[in-house]
């Protein structure tokens, strides 16, 4: 069989060159008895390559199963796969044959490879390697012929690093890889993969078909479909079912899109993105700090300057002065905390007022902690006060990401 016989086949849908690559390398290894690892996101269609890979061997004869690892629990999952004898363990009140038992002479597909438990997976080895395993609660050595087809949407290697995998079963099983592009790789398949969808659900309902214009085909291929071709069908099935109008806009399709969807638009990053960001939040800061200091001054100058009757063409009596004065010596402060203010001044700009003979004395004090990071510092702890803790609220006051905000109690260790 050639690719696109295998595409008619089994109703693939696209035509990209990892896809055509990806059913390439399934023809090719199909005669062998090779273990093959097939890898791709939930939702890509990975069971279907096991497919292939079965009715185009010796072995399309015998017979083929399906297994999610995932979906077995731990304490049952080797009585599942390699069966076990009567009285092995609690409910264990007949002897059982596992599924390598059963599919002896055909192919067992173990989808979410990733899930089995560490001491299964010593188990599958020994199958891999000499073709022999025990059933739970037996002595006796079983010989099974059986080619393991494995899926995962999981990073193997990184699991092997965390102790999660057994190095060693993963090379036995990665002798041919296998992978599946995502969706979003394969854009202009995705108005394919729709139509089919919508015209395999007017078929079997009966009902017309669905119609994209330009717009909403446009929003198809821009989504990111983290679910795959799962997702996609699943939308076009609810579509075919829920909209009387069947021809779609962009307005009724972006309906059934969740809100929060990523388009995955091509953006300019640029080198050092992490780094540039944070110098930019300093830098706002840092003028944002002398703004507000040069403002203050220039108010605290004219005070003084009223006081002194410098400035002609301003009355001011010595009751207004006193007033001014305890603005400046209460009120401020208070205003500074409650607007976040990033500056201290240990001391008022004018720290003392006599009246006495009608003279008034000014001692202009100004101490002023200009270190930008206790500034920072200090900003998100009041962030973070303000809004117990809750580091979405307190991002949002601050005006940056949660991720730059947990990246700077971090830097700083700040006590939350």
């Amino acid at each position: 069989m050639n690719v696109q016989q295998i595409k008619q086949r089994f109703g693939i849908i696209g035509n990209t060159t990892r896809l055509n690559r990806a059913i390439e390398t399934a023809l090719q290894i199909a005669p062998t008895d090779l273990s093959v690892l097939i890898v791709g996101e939930s939702g890509t269609g990975k069971e279907v390559f096991s497919q292939i890979i079965h009715q185009n061997s010796a072995r399309k004869h015998n017979q083929y199963i399906a297994i999610n690892c995932g979906a077995i629990p731990d304490g049952t999952i080797d009585s599942e796969l390699f069966g076990h004898e009567k009285g092995a363990f609690t409910g264990a009140v007949d002897s059982r044959k596992g599924y390598f038992e059963v599919v002896n002479g055909g192919t067992i597909f173990l989808d979410e490879v990733g899930e089995l438990p560490l001491n299964t997976q010593v188990r599958l080895l020994r199958i891999l390697e000499v073709g022999e395993y025990i059933r739970v609660g037996s002595s006796k050595i079983q010989k099974t012929n059986v080619r393991v087809v494995a899926a995962t949407n999981v990073n193997l290697l990184k699991a092997v690093e965390e102790g999660k995998f057994r190095e060693d079963l993963y090379y036995r099983l990665n002798t041919v890889p296998i992978t599946i592009p995502p969706l979003r790789e394969r854009k202009e398949d995705i108005p394919l993969l729709f139509k089919k969808f919508a015209n395999d659900s007017s078929e079997k309902y009966g009902i017309p078909p669905l119609r994209l214009d330009q717009a909403a085909t446009d929003l198809l291929i821009s989504y990111n479909w983290p679910g795959n071709i799962r997702q996609l069908k699943n939308l076009a099935e609810q579509m075919s079912i829920l909209e009387k109008e069947r021809n779609i806009t962009f307005s009724v399709l972006k309906s059934y899109i969740p809100q929060n969807y990523d388009t995955r638009l091509p953006a300019i990053v640029p080198k050092d993105s992490e780094q540039a960001n944070y110098a930019s939040e300093r830098e706002i800061l840092f003028k944002l700090l002398f703004d507000m200091k040069k403002d203050m001054n220039e108010l605290k100058k004219l005070v003084h300057d009223i006081i002194n009757g410098n400035q002609h063409n301003i009355h001011i009596s010595t009751e207004q002065a006193q007033n001014l004065h305890k603005i400046f010596e209460t009120e401020m402060p208070i205003f500074d905390a409650q607007q976040n203010q990033s500056y201290e001044v240990s001391k008022p700009f004018i720290s003392t007022v006599r009246t006495d003979e009608n003279i008034i004395d000014t001692h202009e004090v100004v101490e002023e902690s200009l270190s930008l990071v206790s500034k920072e510092i200090d900003f998100i702890k009041r962030a973070l006060a303000k809004h117990k803790g809750k580091r979405k609220l307190a991002a949002q006051e601050l005006g940056i990401s949660e991720r730059t905000l947990y990246r700077k109690i971090k830097e700083y260790n700040i006590e939350e």
